[in-house]
This record gives C-alpha cells, sequence and structure tokens, in this order.
C-alpha cells in the first residue's frame, strides 16, 4: 500500500514489520485479532511517522455483524488491553481510588465523528458518587470515572485540549482516556477495527482536522487514546479499490490522479448504526477496563 494513503491505525502501517527499533506482537484471543506494535525508538518514529509510544490494534469483524456473545468477547479483549496500557503508562495499579477523566472528542452532530460524544453518553461516571455518598459509590465496583465531552472548535471558540485542561486542574485525574474516530486505509477495518494507544490524540486528525495535542506534556497527566475507524480517505479507496483489481503498484500518473485535487472521508452508509455499536463497546469495555476487580485472559 502506498504510504501517502494516511491512516491512523498501526496494523495499516506500511513497513511496520521491519526495521529496528519497532517491536510487533500478534495475538488471537478467541475471535478478536490483536496487534501491539512498539515503537521505541526515535529513529524507527521517524521512519514511520508516527510517534513513539504503544499501538494496540483489536479486530473481531464488522461490529454491526457481530452477536452478543462476540461483542461481549470483544469488550472483554479490549478491557484488558486498556487496563494494561492504562497501568503501564500511570506506572500503579487501578484500584477503587483510581481516578480517570475520559473525554468525548469529535462533532455529535457529524455521524462519523460522533463516537467520543456518544461513547460518554452510555458510560457511568461515579466520581460524584465517591464524593458525595461515599456509602453509595463501592456498590458501583467502579473506580472513579468522571466523562465530559468538549465538542469541537466551531461549536465553542474553544480549543479541545484547551478544555481538557481545565477539566484537568478541576479533577485531577490519574489518568486521560480520550476517544475519537479514526482513519482506516482499508475498507475492511471500517466499523472493525479498535486501536488503543498511549501517544496521546491530536483532536480531529481523524476527520481531517486537528487542533493541539493531547498528550501527557500538554495536560499533565497520562493520555490513553481509544477509537474506532470511521471513515477512509478518497484516495484511500481509490488504491482499495485497484489493489482489489491486482494492481498494488499504481503508476506515476495514476498516483498523482490520487494525490491532486481535493480530497474527501468516506463512511458506510449505516454508519448511524455503527457508531451506536461502537459507543456501545468502548463504553462497556472502559466501564470493565476501570472496575475494581478487572478482567483478565484466561490462562
Amino acid at each position: 500500500m502506498e504510504t501517502f494513503l494516511r491512516s491512523d491505525l498501526a496494523m495499516e502501517w506500511s513497513g511496520v514489520d521491519a526495521g529496528a527499533g519497532v517491536r510487533v506482537q500478534r495475538a488471537r484471543v478467541g475471535g478478536c485479532e490483536i496487534v501491539r506494535v512498539h515503537i521505541a525508538t526515535e529513529a524507527a518514529a521517524a521512519r514511520l511517522q508516527k510517534p513513539c509510544g504503544r499501538y494496540v490494534t483489536v479486530e473481531g469483524g464488522d461490529l454491526c455483524r457481530l452477536d452478543d456473545g462476540a461483542l461481549d468477547e470483544m469488550r472483554r479483549v479490549l478491557s484488558v488491553e486498556l487496563r494494561d496500557l492504562a497501568e503501564r503508562a500511570c506506572g500503579s495499579r487501578v484500584s477503587r481510588g483510581f481516578s480517570v477523566l475520559v473525554i468525548g472528542l469529535g462533532n455529535r452532530e457529524i455521524t462519523p465523528d460522533a463516537v467520543g460524544p456518544e461513547t460518554v453518553r452510555r458510560l457511568a461516571v461515579t466520581r460524584h458518587l465517591c464524593d458525595t455518598d461515599r456509602a453509595l459509590s463501592p456498590t458501583a465496583g467502579l473506580c472513579r470515572i468522571s466523562a465530559v465531552s468538549p465538542g469541537v472548535t466551531a461549536q465553542t471558540g474553544i480549543e479541545a485540549a484547551e478544555l481538557v485542561r481545565g477539566a484537568v486542574r478541576a479533577v485531577s485525574p490519574d489518568l486521560v482516556i480520550a476517544v475519537d474516530a479514526l482513519a482506516a486505509r482499508d475498507v475492511r477495518h471500517l466499523a472493525a477495527a479498535v486501536q488503543i494507544s498511549d501517544v496521546g490524540v491530536r483532536p480531529g486528525s481523524g476527520l481531517g482536522g486537528g487542533g493541539r495535542t493531547l498528550s501527557r506534556e500538554s495536560v499533565g497527566v497520562p493520555v490513553i487514546a481509544i477509537g474506532v475507524s470511521t471513515v477512509v480517505d478518497s484516495a484511500a479507496l481509490m488504491a482499495d479499490a485497484l489493489r482489489r483489481a491486482g494492481i498494488e503498484s499504481p503508476d506515476a500518473a495514476v498516483r498523482q490522479a490520487l494525490t491532486a485535487g481535493k480530497g474527501y472521508f468516506v463512511s458506510p452508509r449505516e454508519i448511524d448504526l455503527q457508531v451506536a455499536v461502537a459507543a456501545t463497546l468502548l463504553s462497556g469495555a472502559l466501564e470493565r477496563a476501570f472496575s475494581v476487580d478487572g478482567y483478565q485472559y484466561p490462562p
């Protein structure tokens, strides 16, 4: 696949399996394929044009076509991977007093970009219980969870990163979880692949925008990003069609045609249902990841 075709998914990056400074681990748990990528050196980051850090992609098939059992299995897998990455980032174990601030990035009025706000809308929040009713809070079985959907700059006039910094000062969380829409390069990964990373996130990047990056450096606490691929770039869509026709390496004229002119983002026609399923999946995975007991893979 051509390197000019953008993708947020580590499993799609060209050359990710090759070269020094990159470790790739592949695993399968039930029906879920897990690809763990660790970019360990600045040289590798420059080669792949991605920040150093850990990227975990979980794919279990088209979310809208999974039955309840398969969705629950994917939810458990995501919770384990998310909890492991969170504890690595924070250097501590998740416990009842652990505090998480979940940020639902994106524009709820644009369906492919609504994964973050819709996830927050479905999420069980518990910080207020811990602060106002300590007798009730243990029954939730969750650590201290708070959540906010900051909207987009065009709606508020304020960058999401600025609002998140204010929320972090008010809540003092151990960890920020940023939920956002992602762009895929392969149409087979649309609404099928979920990625978690510890490198932070630039709000709006999945849909071609991009404000200030949310990261440990910008907000003061570790930031874990989690998202579902909901869009594909029009050039990537054309390149994917060529690949399916057996043209793996387009000539210079075709590459120029793919990169010249206006670019568009394309989403599936059933994207409203896919976003609803994805938001339910992610909110459930977050609740399991930050429950007191958590979930572990069977030995």
